[in-house]
């Protein structure tokens, strides 16, 4: 399995595991995020996603050994399954948090920034390498986060962002150090776990839809979240 999927006490758990190849992204890897969060977002009892990664590494980018030997259409197969993974963990409907305590390269980055905020340890670091390395790729989500300028200073150079330097960018919305990490996690996710789901979900959709329009736009997607609220009858705080 190259992730690992479990759900306890609300919370679904999506574990990159391919520790031997430092969770680089292949093809398996792409089917079993997609399939992980189909099951995460037809899940009722999910209440919070956590992704997080076995091994030192949170994934060092596409696995560029599989693409040895593949033809221009199964490359670009490759890459949109890729682009599928990512799109599937940013539309789950209810809250995602990365668990980043390592290097996050290339669509390491991708993965932890489709999720809606990233947790890290001070030992993470975050990395766009993929125009020095020939390829294109990570050129829209993180841009949208870190600003063009910035994300181009990762693209053309290579340069590596530091726990630190990633929160001060606006990538990273924790730093928490290892020996706290459990605690903290266990914390944010009760937290989450404990509030009314119906309004987690309705002011992540407000959110993401808002931060696309123009500011009367952004009105109305809270305000049709309202009304959908209103018109379920749980804007009392139930569940």
């Amino acid at each position: 399995m190259s992730v690992a999927y479990s759900v306890a006490g609300g919370i679904a758990t999506l574990v990159l595991d391919r520790p031997e190849a430092r969770n680089a992204l292949n093809l398996a890897m792409c089917d079993a995020l997609i399939e992980a969060a189909a099951r995460a977002a037809a899940d009722e009892s999910v209440r919070v996603v956590l992704v997080r990664a076995d091994g030192p590494v949170f994934c060092a980018g596409a696995d560029l050994k599989e693409r040895q030997g593949m033809s221009e259409e199964q490359v670009r197969q490759r890459r949109a399954k890729a682009f599928a993974a990512y799109a599937a963990l940013e539309a789950l409907p209810m809250p995602s948090l990365a668990v980043v305590q390592g290097p996050a390269v290339g669509s390491g980055c991708e993965i932890a920034a489709a999720c809606d905020f990233i947790v890290a340890t001070p030992e993470a670091s975050f990395r766009t390498p993929e125009a020095l390395r020939g390829t294109v790729g990570a050129t829209q989500r993180l841009p949208r986060v870190l600003g063009k300028r910035l994300a181009k200073d990762l693209m053309f150079t290579g340069r590596a962002l530091t726990a630190q330097e990633a929160m001060q960018a606006g990538l990273v919305a924790r730093i928490v150090a290892p020996e706290n990490l459990a605690k903290v996690i266990q914390d944010l996710c009760a937290e989450i776990v404990k509030a009314p789901s119906q309004a987690l979900r309705l002011a992540k959709r407000a959110i993401d839809r808002g931060v696309e329009l123009d500011p009367q736009g952004a009105l109305e997607a809270e305000l049709d979240a309202i009304e959908e609220q209103l018109a379920s009858g749980r804007w009392m705080g139930k569940r």
